[in-house]
């Protein structure tokens, strides 16, 4: 991505002295050519050669024949900058942006003496800027510094370059202070010191007042505290403001964009005569950017007067009162969001009837009355986000011939009406989400806007049928209809939206069979129709729906049996109760995983007792009662001369089989990692269905009792009626070599593997707490712990950070511990068991990897990809280059499971959790807002928020912004109660903010860079 240069790039090439200078350029080529040399000869600069003129050269600038300045941005430049550069005498602009140059502050570009323009930005430069920067050219007028590591003290010495227009500091790893010489540098035009979290906490210093040629000033995500100073009300040329996420406190000053009694310094400079005004206009500001603070009190009037501004960003503060009126009057006005403040009152009427107004955010407020009625007078919106608030009255009406519109958002009001029917069909609209609120009306039997993506109208008042039209709406993927009054059956065409991932249409009054054909559900997850008057059997083709994880079909009128093909399906919650459903529960769900899913069922059936069902036995029995006494007295009779026959019976055939057996079990291979009180017939006589617990990919998992009294092995059995499968041939062979190697607390034990020709036996010790999934994710459902059962059972905070930190030892154990390292390519929620104790174990080695002869950190050819969607790792997904990196990636999608309680697919309109985090990251929003509401309190909000950050940080989309297992382990052991026995503290306590800095920064540019971890961040 061409950085696009700053204006005064072009201002210093037009002041370039146009001299004719008599020496020949000669000299100019051979430094060039000797400078291309000693950078390596990189292909980027080929076109340096000895048979042309450097002016001829596109990278080059000349004046008058001379060299003056070297455009040399993402030229792949990996070397240190020679000082042989200096030996241009000329040499007025140097741009080496965005390279790969690492090393200190190159001070021997002091010798550059004639140096404007210097960018050095988007480079690996490490370590402090010299307290003797001044030293480099006195003419210096602009400094790019930026996205670096640079790091210590921002240098007092920056204020003795007072020739300064510009000063770019942003997105570096500082952690000392901003001094307030900076104040010195009286031709500053552009200050940008944003995105350096690790600077020490300290206010804005109020000698920044006097650069009153300021036009751009950027602190964003500095760690600022305290209020904005009063000094600031003397910024005369400032355009752009961005103080947001930080911590400002107190008010926004009346005069902050005023000037007030400049009075005596009129008279001074101009000697004026007649009546001076006290307050004069400061009408140049166009941008203010105060969000995510702690601003208090309300919006001042005054901001109406700035009749330049486009952007006011207020949103994520405290502010209270009314919005005022005169912000509707500002004619240049693009952008306004407030949201997330205790803002009341109503809505200025005149908002976007004066200006082109683009977006408009005043979500989660305390706002009331309608919304303006002319915001789209200009047809320029493209956000209308006003959810959350006490508005009421009916939608404008010019919004249905809005056609910018993208996203509508108005949920969780007073609304009512009908929608207007230019909405519906709006050509760019890709989200309507209207939910809780009291609209009527029905769906349009027209086409559908034809980018709409998500349709939430959930609890309103629509009604009438789903058209047949909806076969239009291919590009819908979410759709939430629950709580209307809608009616009819559901139409088949429902079934040909390829895209959809979730349908939600509970709580209607829906009826009749649902369609017998899925045509193209094949991407959905979530369907919910329970709560309506549906009847017939349930489709079988239900069963064929690959990627489909919820299923709940309860409170209607289906019939028949369920059909075994929902066995086929990997369900994370079931619920078919409260039906007219008949016959044998299918085998698969025949165990405590799904207590719940067929409650209210009369007819059902189940082969064994643990759903507390009647047995199918005794209902095919109990159909068959005899009236006559006598012919019971016989039927008894019989019957127990029957189970006398067959017990003498038994017995008889159970000899036959011991003996038999001990002649099979010779055909059965043990092989032991450890001291056994059981053996392989203890384990092979007790694979039943009664003790099945869990199945997954590779296959069945028992509960199986040992010799012990009350002490269980846990036994995965990897089974093929034929041959067995090459896959699981290998996944078996790579659980035993790593499992049967490797010892640690926080790794589950392989206690044995027990084989034969077409049966592999894995025997594993008990982990009675089960998974972390079904704690986290099995709300609707009752969890085990052990053999008891703990009805709506919710881990709290404390647990669920030492299940965090456990399983980060696991893995640091693995990554950094083990020779050579383990990459286990498939962590997830599910795969950490927890024991009685609710100690964390990873488990499921059957894709793990060990990285032979490849040093750690190195990357490791694989030939196919593997894991489980949701956590694996974007680059994972088009490269077959992996190393411990994409295991960093999936625990953080774990941490952010622990920090907010949601599933890693639950990203809503993003694809995933992980995407859905960086999304509400990157919108400035309150991280508390997203943390899981069961288990929030207050004496764990930084704990948790700090989680979720370093959730962030392994899940960012460049690898090498990721931290490794070791620093995890580190920043997670600040918090916890661990003893800290796998890994020792280095150093002071691990600050997560230059990490997330960093990984927030190189993501948002999308930058795609092999970056050194010893270079962006440091233990």
């Amino acid at each position: 991505m061409a950085k696009i240069l700053p204006p005064l790039f072009f201002s210093i090439l037009i002041s370039l002295p146009f001299t004719v200078i008599s020496q020949s350029s000669d000299s100019d080529q051979a430094i060039l050519l000797n400078l291309k040399q000693q950078w390596g000869d990189p292909p980027s600069i080929q076109s340096w050669n000895s048979s042309s003129s450097p002016c001829d050269w596109p990278e080059v600038i000349c004046t008058s024949g001379r060299v003056t300045g070297l455009f040399l941005p993402e030229k792949n430049i990996t070397e240190k900058i020679p000082a042989t550069i200096c030996d241009l005498p000329n040499l007025t602009v140097l741009n080496l942006a965005w390279n790969y140059i690492p090393g200190e502050f190159p001070t021997s570009l002091y010798s550059c003496s004639k140096l404007q323009y210097l960018d050095l930005s988007q480079n690996y430069f490490v370590g402090s800027i010299p307290g003797d920067i001044y030293l480099i050219s006195s003419s210096l007028q602009y400094l790019d510094l930026g996205g670096n590591n640079f790091s210590g003290d921002v240098p007092a010495a920056l204020g003795n370059l007072t020739e300064l227009k510009a000063l770019q500091l942003y997105s570096n790893l500082f952690n000392g202070t901003v001094p307030r010489e900076i104040g010195n540098l009286l031709n500053l035009e552009i200050l940008n010191i944003s995105f350096n979290g690790d600077l020490i906490a300290a206010q804005i210093p109020p000698e920044f007042g006097k650069l009153e040629k300021l036009k751009e000033f950027r602190m964003r995500g500095s760690k600022l505290i305290g209020p904005i100073p009063a000094t600031f009300s003397n910024l005369v040329s400032l355009q752009e403001l961005d103080l947001g996420y930080n911590n400002l406190e107190g008010k926004i000053p009346d005069g902050l964009f005023l000037l007030k009694d400049l009075r005596n310094l009129y008279l001074f400079r101009n000697r004026l005569t007649g009546e001076i005004p006290i307050t004069v206009e400061a009408l140049s500001l166009a941008e203010v950017d105060l969000a995510m603070n702690n601003l208090t009190g309300s919006i001042p009037p005054d901001f109406g007067k700035l009749s330049n501004l486009t952007v006011l960003n207020l949103y994520s503060n405290q502010l209270t009162g009314g919005i005022p009126a005169s912000l509707g009057l500002i004619s240049t006005l693009r952008g306004f969001r407030v949201f997330k403040n205790k803002l009341n009152g109503t809505l200025p009427p005149e908002l976007g009837l004066n200006s082109e107004l683009e977006g408009f955010d005043v979500s989660e407020n305390q706002l009331s009355g309608a919304l303006p009625e002319h915001l789209c007078s200009k047809g320029m919106l493209q956000d209308v986000i006003a959810f959350s608030n006490k508005l009421s009255g009916e939608l404008p009406e010019g919004l249905g011939n809005c056609r910018a519109l993208r996203t509508v958002q108005v949920q969780d009001n007073s609304f009512s009406g009908e929608l207007p029917e230019g909405l519906w069909t709006s050509l760019n609209l890709s989200a309507l989400m209207m939910s809780n609120n009291s609209f009527s009306g029905q769906l349009p039997s027209t086409r559908l806007a034809s980018n709409l993506s998500r349709l939430e109208i959930s609890n309103n008042k629509f009604s009438g049928e789903i058209p047949v039209q909806v076969s239009s709406w291919q590009t819908l993927v979410v759709f939430k209809a629950s709580g209307n009054l809608f009616s009819g059956k559901i139409p088949v065409e429902l079934t040909s939206l390829s895209q959809l991932n979730t349908l939600s249409l509970d709580g209607n009054r829906f009826s009749g069979e649902l369609p017998t054909q899925i045509i193209a559900w094949g991407s959905l997850t979530t369907l919910d129709l329970s709560r309506n008057e549906l009847s017939g059997y349930i489709p079988t083709a239900i069963g064929s729906l690959p990627d489909l994880l919820y299923l709940d079909l309860s409170g209607n009128k289906f019939s028949g049996q369920i059909p075994s093909e929902l066995g086929h399906l990997r369900l994370n919650s079931l619920n078919l109760s409260s039906n007219e459903l008949s016959g044998k529960i299918p085998d698969v769900f025949d165990n405590l995983a799904y207590e719940n899913s067929f409650l209210n069922n009369s007819n059902l059936c189940a082969n064994s007792p643990i759903l507390n069902l009647p047995s199918c036995y005794t209902k095919i029995n109990s159909s068959h009662k005899l009236s006559s006494r006598v012919l019971a007295m016989i039927l008894v009779l019989s019957i127990v001369v029957f189970l006398v026959t067959v017990l003498l019976t038994f017995f008889v055939v159970r000899d036959y089989r011991r003996k038999k057996r001990g002649h099979d079990l010779a055909t059965w291979k043990l092989t032991s990692f450890q001291r056994l009180d059981f053996t392989e017939f203890n384990v092979l006589t007790n694979l039943t269905d009664t003790n099945l617990i869990g199945s997954g990919g590779s296959g069945k998992v028992y509960r199986v009792s040992t010799n012990c009294p009350r002490e269980f092995v846990a036994v995965k059995r990897i089974w093929n009626k034929k041959e067995l499968d090459q896959k699981l041939e290998k996944e078996f062979n790579a659980e035993v070599e790593i499992l049967g190697t490797i010892r640690h607390s926080n790794i589950v034990k392989l206690l044995c593997c027990i084989s034969s020709e077409n049966s592999k036996l894995l025997v594993y010790e008990y982990m009675e707490n089960h998974s972390l999934d079904k704690w986290l994710h099995g709300k609707k459902t009752r969890i085990m712990a052990g053999m008891a059962l703990a009805q709506h059972v919710v881990l709290d905070w404390p647990k669920r950070l030492e299940i965090a930190i456990g399983a980060a030892q696991g893995l640091y154990y693995m990554h950094h511990e083990c020779s050579p390292p383990v990459i286990h390519r498939d962590v997830k929620s599910s795969n950490i068991l927890l024991d009685s104790e609710f100690k964390a174990r990873i488990a499921d080695f059957g894709l793990a990897k060990i990285l032979a002869k490849h040093g750690e950190g190195q990357p490791h050819t694989m030939s196919v990809i593997a894991g489980s969607f949701g956590y694996i790792a974007p680059e994972y997904a088009y490269t077959t280059k992996i190393n411990e990196k994409i295991d960093v990636y999936s625990f953080g999608v774990v941490l952010l499971e622990l920090t907010t309680g949601r599933e890693p697919n639950s990203g809503g309109e993003y694809t995933n959790l992980a995407e859905w985090a960086w999304q509400l990251f990157g919108e400035g929003k309150n991280i508390n807002e997203a943390l899981d509401e069961d288990i929030k309190k207050t004496c764990y909000l930084e704990e948790m928020a700090t989680v979720f950050k370093l959730g962030l940080i392994c899940t960012s989309t460049l690898p090498s912004t990721r931290p490794s297992m070791k620093e995890v382990l580190h920043i997670l052991r600040g918090y916890g109660l661990s003893d800290g026995s796998d890994v020792k503290k280095v150093g002071s306590e691990f600050d997560i903010a230059p990490l997330l800095n960093t990984a927030t920064y190189l993501s948002s540019y999308k930058r795609s860079k092999k970056v050194d971890d010893s270079i962006v961040y440091s233990v």
